[in-house]
């Protein structure tokens, strides 16, 4: 448990999400799997959106993360875990005013690809059926550290892009409720494929006096057990001594 509650931390302060990712996985792998504990990355792709922007578009892009399982009575689970890589916003939103006219002038015409980077951490219970697939909800808790409004426009076949940073726009904290559905690909330790929906309850916008603009977001994510089986034949090996004994 005190590995759990560390890498826990050691995630939600770790910016370079790779190699947090790579760095865990060599240096607590197969030892953060026990006999009620599954250890394992968690990844996919992410479609988001945000709620009370006029004739925005979902945003594209890819979710990074890890998980545990934490065995519980019968066949419940805890799920829960940290998506270190994990973008929501939305697309094609209109433009606003840069309050300077040539930029202005500029984007006119574009339009704003917006993305907000959370570390989220789903709290989720999870319930297995006998013909492995399994159903899961709870809160989802997120936490902003970088939020970007990119401005794109394309005039005379030229792509023009600009960047704005619009972190102190928005809480730094989000929160909501996630449910979702999933499938165990391999009795026992397999691969999990998931689809889960988000849906955010905090108006992210610091001084929003228009519509409540919150986070939405359809993942469809694999779970990748790291050194599960290296865990069941220690069990097994630990079984057999206590046996002799």
């Amino acid at each position: 448990m005190k590995k759990f509650i560390f890498i826990l931390f050691f995630s939600l302060f770790t910016i370079n999400t790779l190699e947090s990712q790579v760095l865990i996985s060599l240096l607590f792998g197969d030892n953060l799997n026990t006999g009620k504990i599954e250890f394992g990355l968690d990844g996919g792709w992410t479609l988001s959106n945000q709620t009370g922007l006029a004739d925005s578009k979902m945003l594209n892009n890819w979710n990074l993360g890890f998980y545990f399982d934490i065995k519980l009575k019968d066949d419940w689970m805890l799920h829960t875990g940290v998506l270190v890589k994990s973008t929501s916003g939305a697309d094609e939103i209109p433009v606003y005013s840069l309050q300077n006219s040539e930029l202005d002038n500029l984007y006119a015409t574009g339009s704003i690809e917006r993305n907000m980077s959370y570390f989220n951490v789903p709290i989720l219970m999870k319930y297995n059926f006998k013909n492995r697939f399994y159903v899961e909800g709870g809160p989802q808790l997120g936490l902003l550290y970088k939020a970007t409004d990119e401005f794109q426009n394309k005039i005379d076949g030229n792509e023009l892009t600009y960047s704005k940073d619009v972190r102190e726009e928005f809480h730094p904290l989000d929160a909501g409720v996630v449910g979702g559905v999933g499938y165990r690909i391999l009795k026992g330790y397999g691969m999990n494929i998931a689809i889960r929906y988000y849906y955010g309850f905090v108006d992210v916008l610091v001084n929003d006096s228009g519509d409540a603009v919150t986070n939405q977001s359809l993942y469809f994510n694999v779970g990748i057990p790291i050194g599960v089986g290296k865990a069941l034949k220690r069990a097994e090996e630990k079984k057999k001594a206590e046996q002799k004994q």
